[in-house]
């Protein structure tokens, strides 16, 4: 950040005497005009004043401009210049997204996925010094986005998931296990998987809780989310005329969950509409802080040069003046 200070500030006080010598040179000038009319001077009434009688205000206007550049001179302007190294012990985060069918349900607004999307994306602008992952399941995982500190590209990856993009189903285990994989190598001081799902696993070869134990095992803590409404909720169907949605029970296997978070040392979390799954996403947020180590270097440059340049050009303009142009007139 770059800004203009003053070394000697006090001496900016000085800057009041400038109004005051105008003053001074104006009330001069008045009581120096003739008050005494003499009754055959009609015909040089009309005379106007001559151009060197102008540029003699000019000249004091030089002045008065030279005596305010010398006192922002003795005041010392400098350039302040702020430079900050940013030093982290960063925290490896990777999002694993259930977009299974059962994730457009309305019990969320405008659908649990999509709501899913917006916190997501305000948890990942809100951690800039971490690097961030993407994992997505439904009957199958992949990983939409690997471990980066590029948030733009991780935001826009996050925007273009879609439920359908892979075979439906709920494959908890497997995504997880996908998600452990991506971050099982970082050496990063805190590892983190946060999954977000509202189901109950029906697919995968590998089953939630034995992710769970690789997950342990490669010391990742694991924050599971479980989304839905308490009760009925409604869902999608699919039927000759469409898709058209029915109120049916909502199933999350809160057990697993729990499980899970409490093998890897998270938490679990139960989201029930839009405004408690921002809360989650804040208070994972606040239980994982990445140390930061701020340097701040200040380098400040001298810059008198152009006032005082400034100045003696003014100067040289009005000695110039008054030895040559009114030097009968001063």
């Amino acid at each position: 950040m770059n800004g203009i200070t003053f070394a000697n500030p006090a001496f900016l006080w000085l800057l009041l005497a400038v109004p005051a010598m105008i003053a001074f040179y104006v009330l001069k000038q008045h009581r120096a005009s003739a008050a005494l009319r003499m009754p055959g001077l009609q015909p040089f009434e009309n005379a106007g004043s001559t151009f060197r009688n102008y540029l003699r205000h000019v000249l004091f206007a030089f002045r008065a401009i030279i005596v305010t550049l010398l006192i922002i001179i003795l005041a010392r302007p400098q350039s302040v210049s702020n430079f900050k190294n940013v030093s982290t012990e960063g925290i490896d985060i990777v999002m694993t997204l259930d977009i299974s069918g059962s994730m457009l349900a309305r019990d969320f607004k405008p659908d649990r996925l999509e709501a899913a999307k917006n916190v997501a994306t305000e948890f990942i602008s809100g951690r800039p010094y971490d690097r961030i992952g993407l994992v997505v399941f439904s009957g199958e995982s992949f990983t939409q986005c690997p471990l980066t500190t590029d948030h733009a590209v991780l935001v826009n990856l996050l925007r273009e998931i879609q439920s359908g993009m892979i075979e439906d189903g709920t494959a908890i285990g497997m995504g997880l296990a996908t998600a452990v994989n991506r971050i099982k190598d970082s050496q990063a001081r805190s590892k983190v998987i946060i999954l977000l799902t509202d189901g109950i696993n029906n697919m995968g070869e590998i089953a939630p809780a034995t992710a769970a134990d690789i997950a342990k095992t490669y010391n990742v803590r694991v924050y599971t989310v479980g989304v839905g409404t308490r009760g009925m909720a409604p869902y999608p169907v699919q039927t000759p005329f469409g898709t058209q949605f029915q109120n049916m029970p909502v199933e999350i296997d809160e057990g697993i969950l729990r499980e899970i978070a409490s093998k890897t040392g998270g938490m679990y979390f139960r989201a029930t509409d839009n405004a408690t799954l921002s809360e989650i996403y804040k208070e994972i947020d606040k239980l994982e802080k990445s140390k930061i180590d701020v340097k701040q270097l200040i380098r400040r440059d001298e810059k008198y040069m152009v006032p005082a340049l400034l100045a003696f050009c003014f100067l040289a303009f009005e000695v110039i003046g008054r030895s040559l142009l009114l030097r009968n007139l001063t």
